[in-house]
């Protein structure tokens, strides 16, 4: 056996040493990406990651005269205090119920809105409507709060108007508390629901045409290629969108409520973000605030990690 066949049974046999390959400096390499990485990772750590030193008050009767260091520790007493206080447990409630309104009508919402639009031909004609319904999104709340108010205003608002001439008496929307989750729902989804379909819309424009014609071949009707191809095609998306949407079901938006909020309505109204700006900081209990706060992040933890996993054994899709 000469040289050449030794050495090509060795390289098959895997005996041959091969030189080492040195690791590439790949922040060096590729700084610009890491560069434009960079504010995003500062923000996160300044804003979302030193403040969780702050966690330790809420197992403190914490004081802004002593500080954390000189603020006595009290273990788990605030959070104990958490489900005696009957005011939470209805403000718990508050949150979950409106939560749960807003994922089962609001949710669906722009994925119905991003399908109908995907069906406009007319090009002119799509991008007036994506304009009048993208437009909300960029109005604060204060300025939606007060449409919706003279909205529903028993003297001058327009629903109140259109009752009026139906031969019926005004109905004082934002004075009754079992109107106000409505309300809440109704102005969250009109705000929103536009700037939702963006990404829909982005999901719907990456399916190949030629499942669609191939469809139209076999004689599909529209609504038959809605639901075997689009709805899967989709179904990816939806799944991480909701995902998240799950994480943050106790974040409803401080701004929301705070604007249509009145003490006429608290009894079903106030939520958790609502309730700690009220005790936490104009009532100074700071140390049971963020007991509460602590006790929404755990919980919003919990059940992402639980959709994710149910999600990833049922359908494959998930966020990690």
């Amino acid at each position: 056996m000469n040289v050449s066949e030794e050495r090509i049974g060795a390289e098959a046999a895997g005996l041959t040493a091969r030189p080492s390959v040195k690791p590439k400096l790949y922040v060096v390499k590729y700084w610009q990406i890491y560069t434009m990485v960079l504010p995003g990772l500062i923000f996160f750590i300044l804003f979302k990651y030193v403040p969780l030193a702050g966690i330790i008050i809420a197992f403190q009767d914490y004081s802004v005269f002593t500080g954390i260091l000189g603020s006595k520790f009290v273990g788990m007493k605030h959070f104990i205090n958490l489900f005696t206080y009957p005011e939470f447990l209805r403000v718990i409630k508050n949150t979950f119920l409106i939560s749960i309104y807003q994922l089962v009508i609001g949710f669906p919402a722009p994925i119905i809105l991003a399908l109908l639009m995907n069906e406009v031909r007319k090009i002119f004609f799509k991008k007036i409507i994506q304009t009048v319904l993208y437009l909300p999104h960029f109005l604060s709340w204060v300025i939606i709060g007060g449409l919706v108010i003279n909205f529903l205003s028993p003297t001058s608002g327009m629903l109140n108007d259109v009752l009026h001439m139906m031969g019926r008496e005004p109905i004082f929307f934002m004075q009754e508390p079992n109107y106000f989750r409505t309300i809440v729902v109704t102005s969250g989804i009109w705000k929103e629901v536009g700037w939702g379909t963006i990404i829909y819309l982005a999901a719907l424009a990456g399916i190949n045409p030629e499942l669609y014609e191939s469809a139209e071949v076999d004689g599909a009707s529209k609504w038959v290629q809605v639901i075997s191809i689009t709805l899967p095609s989709l179904l990816p998306t939806i799944m991480v969108l909701l995902l998240l949407r799950i994480g943050n079901i106790l974040d409803l938006g401080f701004e929301q409520v705070y604007m249509l909020m009145n003490p006429l309505v608290t009894s079903t109204g106030e939520i958790i973000d609502t309730y700690i700006y009220r005790i936490g900081l104009l009532g100074g209990q700071y140390s049971y605030t963020t007991a509460i706060g602590l006790f929404k992040s755990v919980i919003g933890f919990i059940l992402v990690v639980g959709a994710n996993q149910l999600s990833k054994k049922t359908t494959g899709n998930s966020i990690y």
